[in-house]
């Protein structure tokens, strides 16, 4: 008992220094964060003013709330089919025995998108959108589908559509290869049984490769929703928000609030809403993660 109590104590002197750090540098700024957003204050103010919950009522009958939130809520189901079940599908690919000698080129050549700067990412797709120069509309004219062209980023009935199109660019190679590391772990003996059975790829992918990727798959899907609610880069430097408030989310919301009308408490309830979005999220992924325990 002795021994198992200096070795409990020894435990914790090693983990104590990221424990204080991870209190210092999470824990407290979420408090933090939830006590300013009960007060009314500003970048400038000398004091802060108690309002309490004046703000969470206000952001619940803003209506630019629902749309940001019908926005990331897009984000979110779109970027579930295409990341997750588009890398789903390139990762399979890519094992599959008659792509494999090739698999290392694949591999850079979808993860390199994900590598590179969100600013240049948004900054070479306003350029691709471009309605008089951008490839979009002069690959559509030089196919004979000119009706087509588009200002893509200056519809607001398409312009949420055209900056999703950019992060699943971006990251649909990243989770390919979260799935592709999943599925070299796999046993080959399953996959020879399979043979031996006469089971065809579509059923050996369904019956075997999915089980067995099924933690990746729901911390995949739960990367993703989350990643969804808090994205910002991209929305910031392609449209910040427009047309009109068309491709508004959370987080344009939020820097909105604070750093172009300096209501930082307002801004603080908009970034515990999002908090308590990501937590709910997190939950989730905490109880699904059970599921492979009882293996």
């Amino acid at each position: 008992m002795t021994k198992t109590f200096r070795n409990s104590r020894t435990a914790l002197l090693y983990i104590l220094p990221a424990l204080l750090l991870i209190l210092l540098f999470v824990f407290l700024p979420i408090v933090l964060n939830l006590y300013n957003s009960l007060f009314r204050w500003n970048s400038f103010s000398a004091g802060k003013t108690f309002v309490g919950f004046e703000y969470y009522d206000r952001l619940f009958k803003d209506p630019v709330f629902y749309i940001a939130l019908k926005n990331n809520s897009l984000y979110a189901i779109i970027s579930l089919v295409f990341q997750v079940g588009g890398g789903l599908v390139i990762a399979a690919i890519l094992e599959d025995k008659l792509i494999r000698r090739f698999q290392p080129f694949f591999r850079t050549v979808f993860f390199i998108p994900s590598v590179i700067s969100i600013a240049v990412v948004g900054l070479l797709w306003q350029l691709i959108y471009n309605p008089e120069v951008g490839l979009v509309n002069g690959f559509l004219k030089f196919i004979g589908q000119s009706e087509w062209a588009h200002s893509w980023l200056g519809d607001s009935k398409v312009a949420i559509y055209a900056v999703v199109a950019v992060s699943q660019w971006q990251y649909t190679g990243y989770m390919a290869m979260l799935f592709l590391i999943a599925m070299q772990k796999i046993p080959f003996e399953y996959y020879e049984a399979a043979m031996i059975d006469g089971a065809s790829k579509i059923k050996t992918f369904f019956n075997i490769t999915l089980p067995q990727i099924k933690e990746m798959t729901i911390v995949g899907m739960v990367i993703t929703v989350i990643g969804a609610f808090k994205v910002f880069d991209e929305v910031y430097i392609m449209t910040f928000g427009g047309p009109g408030q068309s491709t508004e989310v959370l987080g344009t919301m939020l820097y909105r609030a604070a750093f172009r009308n300096d209501e930082m408490g307002y801004a603080s309830t908009i970034g515990t809403v999002i908090f308590v979005i990501t937590l709910i999220l997190s939950l989730i992924q905490m109880k699904l993660g059970k599921s492979g325990q009882e293996a």
